[in-house]
C-alpha cells in the first residue's frame, strides 16, 4: 500500500474545476433522480463538445449500463469525444481490470473512474496506481446517510439500492492509501434532486481525504456550487442542470469568480 501523504488542502491559490457529467446508456446520455426514471438527454459527443465550448474544465463519462455488449459502444464514444474536446476526459463504468483501463486510455480517456470493482477487489486500486499512475485513477463513491455506520455515511452500489457494507470515510481513507489520485463523491440522497450538494458529507470527507475531492449530487442553483467549494470540494460536478439548460457552465464559473474563487478561462 502507498504511504499516506500530507492531507490535501483545498487552497484558494488553486483554480477550482467545473465538470459536466454524462451518464451514458446504449449510446445516449440519460438522467433521472437517484438513477431512476431515466430520460434521454441527448447525444454524448454533441453534449461533450457543447460543454467544452461553454467552458467546462473536464468531462466525465459514466457508462451506467456497463455490460459487455455496451463496452464497444462506450469505446467508440470515447474515441469520438476525445477528437472533439481538448480538456480532460474521465471514463467510468464496468472498469474491473488493467486491460479495461488500458483500452479506455488508448481510446482517448485521460482518467479512469472505478467504483464497484474496487469494492470487490481493493487491490485493483494498487494495481492501477502502480501500472498507470495515481493521476489516472478516480475512485467514485456513491454514499448515503446511514446512522448504523460510525461516520454516519455508507457506501452503496447499484444506484444506491444496495449497501456495500462499508463505512464511507473508512473506505475513502483506504482507497487513498492504496493509490487513488482523486475522489468523486456522489451523494445518493441528493442525486438528481436539485436540493443542493450534501455539504456536511463534503466536510466530513475533506477531513480524511488527502487527494482532490469532486462533489456530485444535488446541484440546482448557481449558489450550490460555491457552497460545495467552500465546504472543501476542489471541483464540482453536475448533470441535469447543464443538460436541460437551467444553468450554464459559464454562469457557474461567473458565480464562482464573483465569490472570489479562481476559475480557469475557456480552453478555446
Amino acid at each position: 500500500m502507498r504511504t499516506p501523504t500530507t492531507p490535501y488542502l483545498n487552497s484558494p491559490s488553486l483554480a477550482v474545476r467545473v465538470i459536466a457529467c454524462l451518464d451514458v446508456k446504449a449510446g445516449r446520455v440519460v438522467k433521472g433522480t437517484n438513477f431512476q426514471d431515466l430520460k434521454d438527454a441527448g447525444d454524448p459527443v454533441e453534449l461533450a463538445s457543447r460543454y467544452f465550448h461553454d467552458g467546462a474544465d473536464e468531462i466525465t463519462f459514466l457508462d451506467i449500463a456497463a455490460s459487455n455488449e455496451e463496452r464497444k459502444t462506450i469505446l467508440d464514444l470515447v474515441r469520438r469525444t476525445a477528437e472533439n474536446i481538448f480538456i480532460p476526459l474521465t471514463v467510468g463504468g464496468g472498469v474491473s481490470s488493467l486491460e479495461d483501463v488500458d483500452r479506455l486510455l488508448r481510446a482517448g480517456a485521460d482518467k479512469i473512474s472505478v467504483n464497484t470493482a474496487a469494492l470487490k477487489r481493493p487491490k485493483l486500486i494498487d494495481e492501477i496506481a502502480r501500472d498507470f499512475g495515481s493521476q489516472v485513477l478516480v475512485i467514485s463513491i456513491d454514499a448515503k446517510r446511514e446512522r448504523s455506520f460510525a461516520s454516519g455515511y455508507e457506501v452503496t452500489t447499484h444506484g444506491g439500492t444496495r449497501s456495500a457494507e462499508k463505512d464511507a470515510l473508512i473506505w475513502i481513507k483506504e482507497a487513498v492509501d492504496r493509490g487513488a489520485g482523486e475522489i468523486l463523491l456522489n451523494s445518493m440522497d441528493r442525486d438528481g434532486t436539485k436540493a443542493g450538494f450534501d455539504l456536511e458529507m463534503i466536510k466530513a470527507v475533506r477531513e480524511v481525504a488527502s487527494v482532490p475531492l469532486i462533489a456530485s449530487g444535488g446541484a440546482g442553483d448557481v449558489q450550490d456550487f460555491g457552497e460545495a467549494i467552500s465546504s472543501g470540494a476542489d471541483a464540482v460536478l453536475a448533470a441535469s442542470v447543464f443538460h436541460y439548460g437551467s444553468i450554464s457552465i459559464r454562469q457557474v464559473k461567473n458565480h464562482l469568480a464573483n465569490q472570489g474563487f479562481i476559475v480557469r478561462e475557456s480552453y478555446e
